[in-house]
């Protein structure tokens, strides 16, 4: 995949289909639009996503957003997803008064060559979000490019939206919020040494300290999942400050893995938050932290232990 950041000036040569949007959390209704401009590199489409950097609510209102998706992940997750191109445009000042019709026939249709556009229909770009799919569909005969519009896929008779996975997250909702996205909620980043302290009670865990745009669910426990050396571990993570052994305040994702051995300092790994087992609490002693580390972890290994006993039981075949 290629990037294109940090500048209005877009060289590309090939013809492409493009979605635009923030893609915050990249969630159901965010993977039907993207769905579409995969399908169209059958045409010889490059998929192009088009986002702004930052994001308009951002810029426009001058304070930073924890995000359900941090910047580096979306590179990673629309990579895989086999997207060609990645454009994170500018948004300042000069870029946000741009006229959509300059927008439409400047940047997605002379630089970008875009001969298909995926659009919600909550789009809106151009000076003032004056921009919207209906002028994406004015201007197309003469541009020479094919609008798709996607509606809106529902849940429980509401909208799937950014903001509602957001709700779910910052309850605990860990099961909802997979439904919404489409994949669990993950937090990613590089394996950091730690105070070694779960290696000193024998329980080693993997630590990640999240950036701060990154936003968190609730302190405390969660069953888990860890992809590292390019496959998926079973575990068990704390979200939190560690308030019996540090009083500094900094947040980490702790990970203890089962049947699992290997350095891995420094690696990228993603550590998916499958179910939220208690709230972070504070104990009077190490060693009564050590006892409650070692029930959380039993009771991790019993669900794990279930849930691969039914997933061989739901694999057999009926005689």
């Amino acid at each position: 995949m290629q990037i294109i950041s940090g500048t209005t000036e877009i060289n590309w040569e090939q013809h492409t289909a493009v979605a635009i949007g923030k893609f915050d959390g990249i969630h159901q209704g965010h993977r039907r639009l993207l769905d579409q401009i995969i399908r169209a590199k059958e045409d010889g489409l490059a998929a192009t996503v088009f986002t702004f950097d930052p994001p308009p609510s951002v810029f426009f209102s001058g304070k930073p957003q924890a995000e359900l998706t941090t910047k580096e992940e979306k590179r990673r997750i629309f990579e895989k997803m086999g997207i060609d191109l990645l454009v994170e445009f500018p948004m300042n000042a000069r870029t946000a008064a741009m006229p959509p019709e300059t927008f439409v026939s400047r940047v997605l249709h002379e630089q970008l060559k875009a001969r298909y556009i995926a659009a919600g229909t909550d789009l809106s770009f151009g000076d003032r979000g004056k921009g919207d799919w209906h002028l994406l569909k004015a201007m197309a005969e003469k541009m020479g490019y094919q609008v798709q519009v996607i509606d809106k896929i529902m849940y429980g008779g509401r909208e799937i939206s950014s903001t509602f996975v957001r709700e779910e997250i910052l309850k605990g909702n860990m099961e909802l919020a997979e439904k919404l996205l489409g994949a669990p909620f993950t937090v990613s980043g590089t394996v950091k040494h730690g105070k070694r302290l779960g290696r000193t009670l024998g329980m080693p865990t993997v630590n990640l300290l999240p950036p701060r745009d990154k936003l968190l669910p609730p302190k405390g426990v969660y069953l888990s999942r860890m992809s590292a050396g390019g496959s998926w571990h079973e575990g068990i993570t704390n979200i939190g400050c560690r308030p019996t052994v540090s009083n500094s305040g900094q947040m980490s994702v702790e990970t203890y893995l089962y049947n699992f051995n290997e350095e891995i300092y420094g690696e990228y790994v993603e550590v998916s938050l499958l179910t939220y087992c208690r709230p972070e609490m504070k104990f009077s002693s190490v060693d009564e932290l050590k006892e409650n580390m070692a029930r959380d972890i039993e009771a991790g290994r019993e669900y794990w232990e279930s849930r691969r006993a039914e997933k061989t039981v739901g694999q057999r075949i009926p005689v």
